[in-house]
């Protein structure tokens, strides 16, 4: 029995740009070690993850045929003066998790959320805690759950 092949869109929240490359690194690392092709998309900010993604959903329906088997979120939020790291985070990972049960998504939450630089360096860095890879190996996972469980995606 052949494995089935995957394609998975990566959508990367660039404000930090050094965290994101690194998260982007270890979500690429793990894809590429699992076959798993991918595309990636860039965008602003945290707050721009779920809009991207359910713009590919839109776009699968539109067209009607299945691009990608999973999606990876990342990005870093880091806390600042205000409330905006409060908003931005929960709103972002509600819409995230909002997506992946309404759409039954493989999805892997790669997004940091932090009180400093050093904690996002510490979690991000692939020879550290490396946590695009983690997110990946968690879209991974889902696929394989899902295909195991014989749910087809509603996108």
């Amino acid at each position: 029995m052949t494995q089935k092949k995957y394609n998975v869109l990566i959508v990367a929240a660039t404000f930090y740009r050094n965290i994101t490359d690194e998260l982007i690194k270890g979500a690429s690392q793990v894809l590429g070690n699992s076959g798993v092709t991918y595309n990636l998309i860039e965008v602003p900010g945290a707050f721009e993850l779920p809009a991207v993604i359910s713009m590919a959903l839109e776009t699968e329906k539109k067209e009607n045929k299945k691009i990608y088997d999973g999606y990876i979120a990342l990005g870093c939020v880091i806390r600042g003066e205000t409330t905006h790291y409060d908003y931005v985070c929960g709103e972002t990972a509600r819409a995230l998790q909002d997506l992946s049960i309404v759409y039954q998504l493989a999805l892997g939450f790669g997004l940091l959320t932090v009180e400093n630089m050093g904690q996002a360096k510490e979690r991000a860095f692939v020879d550290k805690r490396n946590k695009g890879g983690e997110a990946a190996n968690a879209c991974l996972k889902l696929l394989q759950v899902r295909n195991d469980l014989g749910v087809q995606s509603s996108e």
